[in-house]
């Protein structure tokens, strides 16, 4: 929870506030992030860019209001322009399309402002939860090919396995996540299959 005290600090262009902020929400920000962008460089870049545009408009903060909140539609708007762009740019209209209309009704969601996670946020831990509570080969290989974004074939040469099992073994993953997430979330099945794109 980020205190009004730690929110004054900020507002007043206290580096070391800004620097424990970012210790508090960058993990956080990391894991809503990768729900929709996974290209590691990308979700640092969008990040970063939130983070400069809390420091250079610090002096709007409100301490009575949610710091959480107003970062996490900073970075949520980020996301949806980031999409969009994509969409237009590759001519990839279904995938991308699909994550566009997710995020836009995500952005609908009203906040509580209050210092609690947020529905993405939730989400997120319970996707990390979930593949953290995989089999060890089984979350390597997931964490390798889903994750980092390796080839199926590098990956197979890489742990001495055949492609068909580095397949097999993702398949199942995405089989446990799904029986994981839609338990815990019966609402949001519609988000499970964006997150093991």
């Amino acid at each position: 929870m980020i205190g009004r005290d730690q929110k004054l600090a900020l507002k007043n262009g206290e580096p070391e506030a800004f620097r424990l902020l970012f210790g508090i929400l960058y993990p956080r920000m990391k894991g809503y992030c990768r729900l929709f962008i996974h290209e590691q460089n990308q979700v640092e870049d969008l990040i970063q860019e939130v983070f400069l545009t809390l420091w250079e408009k610090r002096g709007s903060i409100d301490p009575e209001k949610s710091l959480e909140s107003l970062v996490f539609v900073s970075l949520r708007n980020r996301c949806l322009n980031h999409l969009k762009a994509s969409r237009m740019r590759d001519g990839n209209l279904e995938v991308s399309q699909l994550r566009v209309n997710e995020l836009q009704y995500l952005y609908h969601l009203d906040f509580l402002d209050k210092e609690e996670r947020s529905l993405e946020e939730e989400l997120a831990v319970a996707f990390h939860q979930a593949v953290d509570a995989l089999p060890p080969r089984m979350k390597q290989v997931f964490m390798l090919c889903k994750m980092e974004g390796r080839r199926q074939k590098e990956v197979a040469e890489e742990l001495g396995i055949t492609v068909k099992a580095v397949e097999k073994q993702i398949a199942e993953a995405k089989e446990r996540i799904t029986r994981q997430l839609s338990r815990q979330y019966p609402l949001l099945a519609f988000l499970i299959p964006l997150l093991l794109n």
